[in-house]
């Protein structure tokens, strides 16, 4: 298959914002298309990353080593208790196993990790070759639960059987069957409510729970961020649920709310704007007025704060170009209006995992001539940050070695970093970031060797 059939076959993945157009033809949440080396990762992926932050949970990957390298401690993630979470366990499955099957490989692992690690809960994940041979995971696990008596819950994620986003699904399924058995709690409710889709990176979700503790806010449980297997039994009682990630449980908020009664409202705390309206929102949705004054008196205080500090970045950073590629349309669409507040104008917007209606926002804050992309390889990329002349590439790890061979800033937004951006504190952490990485004396070297 030829560049040009490929560039074709990409065609409707890729939008040109032009006076009088919109996105809402641009396709999206779909499988990528073979040969364009997506930079999207697997069904396998997209479960493990939604999971791995409950901290005394076990996750064993039934299948090669090199599926548990890819995943382990991938996140950012902090935990205020346990650590095992940050272990990876593998069944490490050989070519024999492929001939004759891994079911007893798969037993010998949970028994070698009940005896030595003694948890209350194991996730078990089903990878490509599993689905392939056609272990019985399942009926493994069950059998091995019931002689143990602890949960051990099979995550069915071979990755060629969908994308990322279908990872993401089985995840929340894999939550919902862990709180089942519990669902009764719901006739017991509470005036508080649950994160869905923070995962603590570098601290984050203490950073917004502070913010919720000031409004005098209960957080019942974080889904996954800091969670344990009691606090996520605890979930069913919260009478509101806030879906953070949007494109990873937004799903698991609309089963909630069909099985357990809580209703949802998504939410964004990165950028100045959106953390205020987050905060003011869940106050009314709670229809606590206490809570409402308590929000306005905290989001005052800061934006004060924030506003001084802004006024020494934004000359130095006003007609910049940025260049977005990350995972959620969400989170594409908190980082352009973080960009707008800096004086810095979006050329370039791309996700992995975006839905229709955010591509619409998307294309409706971005101004004229930029271009929306939806599971975008680097090829399309490289052409389309040069043809836009950005200044900088926000984006995850995958990304990095990318923008710096183009020359070019950039700023790391993706699960494995360290330092936390989202609340208040964070738009002085990004903003930071934006401009040690742009206004780097290095460009203005390299600009002279002409590289």
């Amino acid at each position: 298959m030829g560049n040009e059939t490929l560039l074709e076959d990409r065609r409707d993945f890729i939008f040109v914002k032009q006076e009088g157009c919109s996105g809402k033809g641009l396709r999206c949440d779909s499988n990528s298309v073979s040969g364009s080396v997506s930079q999207r990762a697997c069904v396998y992926c997209g479960a493990r990353v939604v999971l791995n932050p409950i901290t005394d949970a076990v996750h064993i990957v039934h299948g090669p080593i090199g599926c548990a390298s890819y995943t382990w401690d991938i996140r950012g993630s902090l935990s205020s208790g346990s650590d095992l979470y940050r272990n990876s366990f593998s069944t490490d499955l050989q070519e024999k196993d492929v001939i004759f099957g891994g079911e007893k490989r798969l037993e010998a692992a949970l028994e070698e990790v009940i005896e030595k690690k003694h948890p209350r809960l194991i996730f078990v994940y089903a990878t490509c070759i599993v689905g392939v041979i056609g272990d019985d995971v399942e009926a493994v696990c069950k059998r091995m639960a019931a002689k143990h008596k602890l949960r051990i819950i099979p995550v069915q994620s071979p990755g060629f059987s969908g994308n990322k986003a279908t990872g993401y699904k089985l995840a929340c399924d894999a939550i919902m069957e862990l709180i089942a058995p519990h669902k009764a709690k719901k006739q017991l409710k509470q005036p508080g409510l649950n994160i869905l889709g923070d995962f603590n990176l570098a601290g984050e979700l203490w950073m917004v729970k502070n913010y919720l503790k000031q409004m005098e806010i209960p957080v019942i449980a974080g889904i996954t961020g800091d969670s344990s297997y009691d606090t996520l039994l605890q979930a069913p009682v919260a009478t509101l649920n806030v879906v953070q990630c949007a494109g990873s449980s937004t799903y698991l908020a609309k089963r909630m709310e069909e099985e357990l009664g809580i209703p949802y409202i998504k939410v964004s705390f990165y950028g100045m704007e959106d953390t205020m309206n987050s905060l003011l929102r869940i106050a009314e949705e709670l229809n606590n007025a206490e809570a409402r004054k308590r929000a306005m008196f905290l989001v005052d205080r800061e934006t004060r704060k924030l506003e001084e500090f802004l006024k020494v970045y934004r000359p130095r950073l006003k007609g910049k170009k940025a260049a977005i590629y990350v995972g959620g349309g969400f989170k594409a669409i908190s980082l352009i209006r973080q960009f707008r507040s800096l004086g810095m104008e979006t050329v370039l917007v791309g996700t992995q995992t975006g839905k229709k209606e955010e591509y619409e926002i998307i294309t409706e804050l971005v101004d004229e001539t930029a271009v929306v992309l939806d599971d975008a390889n680097p090829a399309e990329l490289e052409r389309f940050i040069k043809e836009k002349g950005a200044h900088i590439l926000v984006g995850g790890v995958k990304e990095r070695p990318l923008a710096y061979k183009l020359g070019l800033a950039f700023c790391d937004h993706n699960h494995e970093r360290k330092h936390p951006l989202c609340g208040f504190d964070g738009v002085v952490n990004f903003t930071k970031e934006i401009d040690q990485s742009i206004n780097h004396p290095v460009w203005s070297y390299l600009k002279e060797a002409d590289l």
